[in-house]
């Protein structure tokens, strides 16, 4: 592997689009510790250092770095774009108009591309103005006293929101050209690194406890990982055989190749939803207000939702996301359609006659291989909740190596060493898996 490495950075274009790609992570970084305007970073620094970063702001601030709690002017990270981006992909389904742009190749991908960036935009405008709200309110940081915003006149306020705003448009902007003239996935990269940069600070604390526990979370870290790489790499290849066409007066077709199916096909989006949906009803106490009674269901929500170590949350976050395993697969993966394509092209499954039972055929294995799929999303995001105690910080320390960092880690990983990879085959060189 350094070998391949070495190999990589001897290439002049491939070198040119490893550092510029590394450039552009600086940049993001940089921009993810600038406080936004109006802003007191005394007063962030002393309270994000006693606030409890497992509530409902803990799925934005993992994507943003930390630039969340530090109220910088890429505060918002990726999150809006993801958001929208999964918005529109739901919509592919329901709306006919963005279904066939989604059929007609690299033309309508740019029409469903442009619609993302306005509904970011529009996504990251609402999540300023609540982070902003929240913060004027003192329930960003509920345990400090110090105004985090000194000056809260609406002037002051709106330029905030645009800043933060603008700072979204930027992050969309640099994973763009990051995938356009750097190596990898842009937004991936992106997502990638904020989450890398809460490591230090995390290992640092684990640290604190003792060599011995800093031993033991990084042997059970390192065979977390290896597990959800095996997972991730795993597939059904159902046979696929075509038969043999004359064109004209050549030969096509009698070839054999195999349809891949993933063990998790729908990737880490059953996560996000169920996250988002779980601190839904937190959001919507936080917002409802504090007062010294409060009400059955605001009780409700702090005493069993809102704690992360509760079984009533551990559970329901294992349900939401088998739940939505199989909602997401369904979208996105249509037996009928991938089986009238095989009819099309003269391919058919040996054993399975073409069409419906092709189809039917295909729903079979897909549902025999997500329910393992949800299994395996469902225990890996709910490690950090059993974990929650294991260094004695309690809720103020994450588990490192479980939930959605990891498989966002393992997952872009890969997926950008088979890109440096796949341009080394290119140029004869060895590649990394010999």
């Amino acid at each position: 592997m350094l070998g391949a490495f070495r190999s990589a950075l001897a290439t002049p274009d491939l070198r040119r689009k490893i550092l510029f790609t590394l450039g552009i992570v600086v940049v993001y970084r940089l921009g993810a510790t600038l406080p936004a305007p109006g802003v007191s970073f005394a007063n962030v620094k002393k309270c994000a250092a006693a606030v409890d970063q497992q509530g409902i702001y803990q799925l934005i601030n993992l994507f943003s770095g930390g630039a969340l709690l530090q109220l910088s002017i890429f505060a918002l990270g990726i999150m809006p774009y993801i958001t929208a981006s999964i918005i529109i992909q739901l919509l592919t389904v329901v709306i006919p108009r963005f279904e066939q742009l989604k059929k007609e190749g690299q033309g309508g991908q740019n029409k469903l591309t442009q619609y993302t960036r306005y509904l970011t935009i529009a996504l990251a405008i609402l999540q300023s103005t609540g982070v902003v709200a929240l913060a004027t309110r003192g329930q960003l940081f509920p345990n400090c006293q110090d105004p985090v915003i000194p000056e809260q006149g609406t002037f002051n306020l709106i330029v905030l929101v645009v800043t933060m705003t603008a700072g979204t448009g930027v992050i969309m902007w640099l994973g763009e050209i990051i995938t356009e003239k750097g190596i990898g996935n842009g937004m991936s990269i992106l997502i990638f690194t904020g989450i890398a940069a809460r490591i230090p600070a995390e290992g640092s604390n684990i640290w604190t406890k003792g060599p011995l526990t800093f031993t033991a979370i990084c042997l059970v870290g390192l065979a977390i990982i290896a597990s959800v790489v095996f997972v991730e790499q795993g597939q059904r290849r159902i046979p696929v055989q075509y038969a043999k066409r004359m064109i004209g007066r050549r030969m096509y077709g009698g070839t054999s190749t195999y349809l891949p199916l993933k063990v998790n096909q729908a990737g880490v989006i059953p996560v996000i939803f169920a996250s988002s949906l779980l601190y839904l009803p937190d959001l919507v106490s936080r917002l409802a207000g504090s007062s010294t009674t409060p009400s059955g269901w605001q009780r409700f929500v702090q005493t069993y939702l809102s704690q992360q170590s509760s079984w009533v949350h551990i559970l329901a976050y294992f349900a939401l996301i088998i739940f939505f395993t199989y909602f997401y697969v369904g979208i996105t993966f249509n037996p009928d359609e991938r089986a009238d394509e095989m009819k099309k092209f003269g391919g058919f499954i040996p054993g399975i006659r073409p069409g419906r039972p092709t189809s039917e055929y295909l729903k079979f294995v897909l549902g025999r291989i997500t329910l393992p799929g949800s299994i395996y999303l469902g225990i890996i995001a709910i490690l950090p909740n059993m974990f929650l105690d294991i260094t004695g910080q309690g809720q103020n320390q994450n588990f490192p190596f479980g939930g959605t960092a990891v498989l966002i880690m393992v997952g872009v990983g890969l997926d950008t060493v088979k890109q440096i990879e796949s341009q080394l085959m290119q140029r004869n060189y060895e590649g990394f898996l010999r």
